[in-house]
């Protein structure tokens, strides 16, 4: 496949003695999070986890279309590509990112653990964020106060990212209507395809078919 689209969830659970998980199993329970602290969703070694950091091949391109992450205990998400944070400060200084009561989820999750109100979603990621071929990226996890765990209670937070993966012909046409100027998603890439199919299929010098 040329292009697909792609989500992943994490949260902060494991099994057993540990602090990660390779995936999500039955009996999982949280591991205590550290406030100040970003933590990879996708290597960071805390909750469930894959086991390479994502990044992009030379014939591959990434769109991510939608971060989120729990509205409580002043939780934010994060993109960083290589070693640059997609989300920084006016000044260009350092900032958590988008936080979850911007960009809940679930949407309609409490603002509180043990309050009853939804939290809706305000904050729509506009324009996407681009991965160029050949980059390493990330999503980051922080939380403004410690996610305890223990035997008085115990939270769970998450993450979300939503992205599409255009690899082969399609990152090349993805990198072609970033030249142009143009949105990448998947109906411009359609459009690119046909457009090419089209003038390859005209006859020549203005002639009859």
């Amino acid at each position: 496949m040329a292009m697909r689209s792609q989500v992943y969830e994490w949260a902060n659970l494991a099994s057993g003695t540990g602090t990660s998980n390779i995936r999500r199993t039955a009996g999982s329970s949280p591991v205590a999070m550290t406030s100040g602290r970003e933590y990879d969703i996708f290597i960071g070694g805390f909750g469930n986890n894959i086991t390479k950091p994502a990044e992009t091949t030379a014939t591959q391109f990434v769109v991510i279309e939608d971060i989120s992450a729990s509205p409580h205990n002043g939780s934010a998400v994060q993109v960083r590509i290589n070693t640059t944070d997609y989300f920084q400060n006016p000044d260009v200084t350092k900032q958590d990112g988008i936080p979850g009561l911007a960009s809940p989820y679930p949407v309609g999750s409490p603002s509180s653990i043990g309050l009853t109100d939804t939290v809706l979603s305000s904050f729509n990621l506009y324009p996407d964020v681009y991965v160029l071929p050949g980059q390493t990226w990330g999503v980051l996890y922080s939380c403004q106060s410690d996610v305890a765990v223990g035997a008085g209670g115990s939270t769970v937070v998450q993450a979300f990212v939503k992205y599409t993966l255009y690899d082969g012909p399609d990152a090349l046409i993805a990198n072609k209507l970033l030249e142009l100027g143009v949105t990448v998603n998947p109906n411009n890439v359609d459009w690119y395809k046909r457009t090419l199919i089209e003038q390859a299929s005209a006859p020549a010098n203005g002639g009859e078919a």
